[in-house]
């Protein structure tokens, strides 16, 4: 999401910027990253032998995306709240979410069956097109079914998110506080269901309260590295109850201006990954996955894995950037924009024949 603090189409205002939560962005995407850097060779038979505890380092990459749960959660109930209503709040999280997601369903699902994905494996007509649409409205993790963008199961997380806070917004306004209750006791149902969704409550909490860790320069550095390197490993091997106590204090230091860490995400370069994480989390295996076949096909001819692996790891990654900052220009700024001037316009003329009618 841009954070500019211009208005919408709507009139509705952008959330403030936070260059530390922009760096964050960027470092949970680049954790992903470097995760499925490392699983797709494995998975392909091309990664070479490594030391057992860089096996361990590399399997807890995923786990950026918690990074992105607490981010939301802190800065989600702030938009809404700024947004006023329900309705453009919704309007603009399907501006920041869908384009992108859509035009990559449009590829895994015209080109996914013609290069193989093993995804289209055995399915027919009906199967085909219930998958379509199942993924279209990202249920497929609470229906039970396949996921075609293996990436895309934390926008079903975000959007239940997003749903249940406008939800507990509505009910915060209604006279009974009955509804606030039950919208309550369904959260922990769900934390109960999936405990990495807690983290969302991490940044929720952050969001309400002023409270900060005080921690400057290089102590403040350090904690985050550490609380950083104990939630991976606690979220992987341990427990995902005790990883939100490292988490919190990641997080208190994020938003501490003073420490070293924010400083650190305030880097230019980590600004702009986080500025094209969104494009990054989603795009990097549709890049990844054709030099998958390809070192595949070379390992079984005999190549060095050594050098392989290498050249997958540095390819990738230089493709990758280039693909996410076009997908960035292209889905999340120019198509973005073309469709908030278009709603927009259309928004202005019904709100105009209201005005008239009434």
């Amino acid at each position: 999401m841009t954070d500019a603090a211009r208005p919408n189409a709507l009139g509705a205002p952008r959330s403030a910027f936070f260059p530390s939560i922009q760096g964050l962005r960027g470092l949970a995407a680049l954790t992903v990253v470097f995760a499925h850097l490392y699983a797709m060779p494995m998975l392909a038979g091309f990664l070479p032998p490594l030391p057992g505890w860089l096996y361990k380092v590399f399997d807890t990459g995923g786990h950026g995306v918690e990074l992105f749960f607490m981010i939301s959660g802190f800065l989600i109930p702030a938009s809404l709240v700024r947004h006023g209503r329900v309705l453009t709040f919704m309007y603009d999280r399907c501006l920041r979410i869908l384009p992108v997601f859509i035009a990559l369903h449009l590829v895994v699902f015209t080109l996914g069956p013609i290069a193989g994905y093993k995804f289209f494996k055995g399915i027919d007509a009906g199967t085909y097109v219930e998958l379509f649409l199942v993924n279209l409205f990202f249920l497929p993790d609470a229906l039970g079914l396949p996921i075609a963008q293996q990436n895309a199961w934390t926008l079903s997380y975000e959007w239940a998110f997003y749903i249940w806070f406008a939800a507990m917004f509505v009910a915060y306004r209604a006279p009974s506080r009955w509804s606030m209750l039950g919208l309550g006791l369904v959260a922990l149902a769900a934390v109960g269901y999936r405990p990495n969704s807690a983290f969302f409550g991490i940044g929720v909490v952050f969001g309400l309260l002023s409270f900060r860790f005080p921690v400057k320069g290089g102590l403040g550095l350090l904690v985050a590295i550490a609380s950083f390197a104990l939630m991976f490993g606690l979220m992987e091997y341990v427990s995902v109850w005790l990883a939100l106590i490292p988490g919190f204090v990641l997080f208190a230091v994020v938003l501490t201006p003073e420490s070293g860490f924010a400083e650190f995400l305030s880097a230019r370069a980590l600004q702009f990954v986080g500025k094209i994480s969104y494009s990054m989390y989603l795009v990097h295996p549709f890049v990844l996955y054709p030099l998958q076949i390809v070192g595949r096909k070379f390992a079984e001819a005999g190549m060095n894995l050594w050098l392989l692996w290498g050249g997958f790891v540095v390819l990738g990654l230089a493709l990758i950037l280039i693909a996410s900052t076009l997908s960035y220009e292209i889905f999340e700024v120019r198509l973005r924009g073309a469709i908030d001037r278009f709603l927009g316009k259309r928004w202005d003329v019904e709100q105009t024949e209201v005005q008239q009618r009434a």
